[in-house]
């Protein structure tokens, strides 16, 4: 069975309704991003942080996969998928998709400040004196501006074995995510879905310069298609 590697962004959850953090004029629901997404925000103002993520854990609450996560799912009708997602909700998931890497942590999860290794899954607001079983507190799950990206590691071997790679709702311009492609192996077909494509196009990248929702479905169909002739 081929392996498809999908590499998502906020382009994809924008769609559900998720807030896509960083403004136009670079701040995160009006904070500066170091004072939200960073240990240095953490240690001056645990209050605020935990407060921002509390904000887009009640959203994730209120919202729903899409077309293109429940096509993605249906792509695992003939291929093995696995999707490698910037995104910290969980409508991959939601969607049903089995093989989910989450590059910068996860909304609905928490872990301790003591052992980053100690993860809770976690529905409700986080306040401070929350603590672990270690008696510190909880922090959100996310990886933060200048913290290391632990899963980066993993969904390097994973694109490295991809025989289809698929890229959506992602400028390309974060790094290291932005990085993935280039591990991908030589003559991979690549699929970049986007309103606003970063890239140009050769004889190995398509692209579809449209929304998620419909763009992923036709390369899902292609897909599906070119697999049932074969």
């Amino acid at each position: 069975m081929k392996k498809v590697v999908v590499l998502t962004g906020a382009g994809i959850s924008a769609e559900s309704g998720i807030s896509t953090f960083r403004d136009a004029d670079g701040l995160w629901e009006g904070h500066d991003v170091m004072e939200v997404a960073s240990p240095i925000g953490w240690e001056r103002n645990q209050e605020l942080v935990l407060d921002f993520y509390n904000k887009r854990r009640r959203q994730l609450k209120g919202v729903k996969p899409n077309a293109a996560h429940k096509a993605l799912k249906e792509l695992e009708e003939k291929y093995e998928v696995h999707i490698i997602t910037q995104n910290v909700d969980d409508l991959h998931e939601r969607a049903g998709s089995n093989n989910v890497i989450h590059l910068h942590g996860e909304l609905k999860k928490v872990r301790s400040t003591f052992d980053e290794n100690l993860v809770l899954d976690w529905e409700i607001d986080l306040n401070k004196g929350d603590f672990c079983e270690h008696n510190h507190q909880l922090r959100p799950h996310v990886v933060w501006f200048g913290e290391a990206v632990p899963m980066m590691e993993p969904a390097m071997e994973i694109t490295r074995e991809a025989d289809i790679l698929m890229i959506i709702g992602t400028s390309m311009q974060v790094y290291p995510a932005a990085g993935l492609l280039h591990y991908a192996p030589q003559d991979t077909p690549v699929y970049f879905i986007d309103p606003k494509p970063s890239v140009k196009e050769t004889r190995h990248l398509k692209i579809f310069p449209e929304k998620a929702s419909t763009g992923v479905p036709k390369v899902v169909r292609d897909l599906l298609g070119k697999d049932q002739k074969t």
